[in-house]
Parts: C-alpha cells; sequence; structure tokens
C-alpha cells in the first residue's frame, strides 16, 4: 500500500486532529480518549507525514502485543473515525474497515448492591487516612447510591450546582454535552449539607469551585476516585458474582435503576412509564439504553415472567 498525501488545507496530521476533533466536538461528542488515542498516534507515525495506511493503522492499533482484542479494536476505531474524516478530504486516504481488527465488546453483568453492601462500603470509608477523605468518599458514595448519577458527572459538580434551598443538583456538560436537574429526597439534602458543613470546617478556603473536594482542596480526579473506591470494596469485604460481575463505582448506578423497575412491579406500576421517568432521571439520550436494565438483572426477568403470568391467567 503506497502513501498518499491529503490534499485538503496544508497541514500535518496533527492539525487535522484538531480541526477533526474540534468538528466532532461542536456536534456534541466529548471524545476525551479518542482524543488522547490520535495524538498517541500521531506521535507513533512520527515521520511529519501527511497522511498513513491502512497498514499503519492496523500496526499501531493492534499495541501492545499482549493487549485485549477489545483494546485493539478500540484503538482502531478512533483512528477509523479519523480517516474516514480524511477521506472525505482526499478519497484516496485509505480507510481501515470496521472489522479489520477483530474484538467485540461486551457489557459487563452490573453487580447489584445491596442495602448491606452500601453499608459495608460507608463503613470501609471511615478508615480513610483524613477526615476530609472520609466525609468526602462518604458523600460520594452515598449521593452516587441514591441518584444514579455518573462518577464523573458528580466530580463535575460545583457547589453552586446544589440548590439545597429547593432539593435540586443541576448536573451540566453530561453526554451529548447535555444539562439536566436532578431532585433530592429530603434526606439527601440534609446529608449534603451535613457534607458542606464538616468540609467547611475541615477546609475553609479550597482552591476549587467544585461540590467535593480532596484534602488539598482541589476538584477529584475520576481515577484517583476510583482507585479509592476499590480499596473501599476490598475493606468492606465485597466479593465478585460470576463472570464479569464484580463490584465496579459505576453499578452503584445499574443498583438503583435495576431497584426502581423491581418497585415498579412489586407495585403494579406502570413499566413504561417508570422507564421513561428512569430514562430521563439517569439522563439517558435514547431509551434504549434504559430498556438494557430490563434484561441485565435476573431478578428483573422473574419479575417480569410473574407479571407476565398474571396477566395471561387474567385473560
Amino acid at each position: 500500500m503506497s502513501r498518499s498525501t491529503c490534499s485538503g488545507p496544508a497541514k500535518g496530521l496533527g492539525g487535522h486532529v484538531v480541526d477533526y476533533l474540534a468538528l466532532r466536538r461542536a456536534l456534541g461528542f466529548k471524545l476525551e480518549r479518542v482524543g488522547l488515542l490520535l495524538d498517541q498516534f500521531i506521535a507513533y507515525l512520527d515521520d511529519g507525514t501527511s497522511t498513513f495506511t491502512i497498514a499503519d493503522a492496523v500496526t499501531w492499533a493492534t499495541l501492545p502485543a499482549g493487549g485485549s482484542p477489545a483494546w485493539h479494536a478500540s484503538r482502531l476505531s478512533a483512528v477509523r473515525g479519523f480517516a474516514l474524516y480524511l477521506h472525505a478530504l482526499d478519497p484516496t486516504v485509505e480507510v481501515p474497515a470496521a472489522d479489520v481488527v477483530p474484538g467485540r465488546t461486551r457489557r459487563a453483568t452490573p453487580f447489584l448492591y445491596s442495602d448491606s453492601d452500601l453499608a459495608a462500603l460507608i463503613t470501609a470509608a471511615a478508615t480513610l487516612r483524613t477526615p476530609l477523605r472520609v466525609t468526602t468518599y462518604q458523600s460520594v458514595v452515598g449521593l452516587l447510591a441514591v441518584t444514579g448519577m455518573r462518577v464523573g458527572e458528580a466530580i463535575r459538580l460545583d457547589r453552586g450546582d446544589a440548590d439545597l434551598a429547593n432539593g435540586v443538583l443541576i448536573v451540566r456538560h453530561t453526554k451529548f454535552d447535555k444539562t439536566r436537574m436532578v431532585p433530592l429526597h429530603p434526606t439527601t439534602t440534609l446529608a449534603l449539607a451535613a457534607y458542606l458543613r464538616r468540609r467547611d470546617q475541615l477546609l475553609r478556603e479550597p482552591s476549587t469551585a467544585a461540590l467535593f473536594i480532596s484534602p488539598a482542596g482541589t476538584r477529584l480526579l475520576q481515577c484517583n476516585v476510583e482507585s479509592t473506591f476499590r480499596i473501599l470494596v476490598a475493606r468492606g469485604g465485597l466479593t465478585p458474582g460470576a463472570g464479569s460481575c464484580r463490584p465496579r463505582m459505576h453499578d452503584l448506578r445499574h443498583s438503583l435503576a435495576v431497584a426502581t423497575l423491581l418497585d415498579a412491579y412489586c407495585t403494579g406500576a406502570d413499566i413504561g412509564a417508570r422507564l421513561a421517568l428512569l430514562s430521563t432521571f439517569l439522563g439517558h439520550v435514547d431509551p434504549k439504553a434504559t430498556y438494557w436494565y430490563l434484561s441485565a438483572a435476573p431478578e428483573l426477568m422473574a419479575a417480569a415472567a410473574e407479571r407476565l403470568e398474571h396477566h395471561q391467567a387474567r385473560s
């Protein structure tokens, strides 16, 4: 395969990456990981070339040699999207086929936290090193459990986003750059108010507007939050289920969704209406993302089957 030169604006691949990401982000995509991968790809080429071949893309995508097929496929997908953009500027630019690096990803089986699991995590957070870390992680875990927010959404909250007088959180810049309002139960509002009072006692002048802060007074980093959560899981004695079912922070969101739907089945509520409400509450752009929960947990499948049997018996 021969290299061809992109006939778009006279710039290197790095400049085209900037333009490509700007275009996609203007459409609402965040592309944080894709941006990092494309920067790594351009650094890998490292010869000032203005284009690349399918062989270049596949060779880079399949690094490291011992990586998982899903990771290799994800790397190629990032380059393929960029190649499609370049191809629109110059039809001679080569675009890798979507399946040239096989690697189907499967959604992990959600770990459904019980009340005792959540209590164990809160208790484990009390063993963290500083009082501010203790109160912050207890509050973060509790908030995720009762609102189903994404981890990134919670740590991006600013103090001004917490309208405790009206019991509402304003969640900004979610997936596809959406904003939504999350109503809080009165007990959650009281818990957040208590956290802020304790936070102010421990650190009066943080260097950030963030709601949840580190002992240094800075906004929490997601990588640090997730590593600390793994410590809490271990100290709390939570054990993985079968297969890919292991306690993850994101599963606090799954647990709320499943519990909400189980309650709808148990109380005879309108499942369609409850799903629509849950979809809005969780910030799903496509309701299909919420319908996935119907088949995500055996408990829900059993409840659905039981309701169907009762319906058929009355028919």
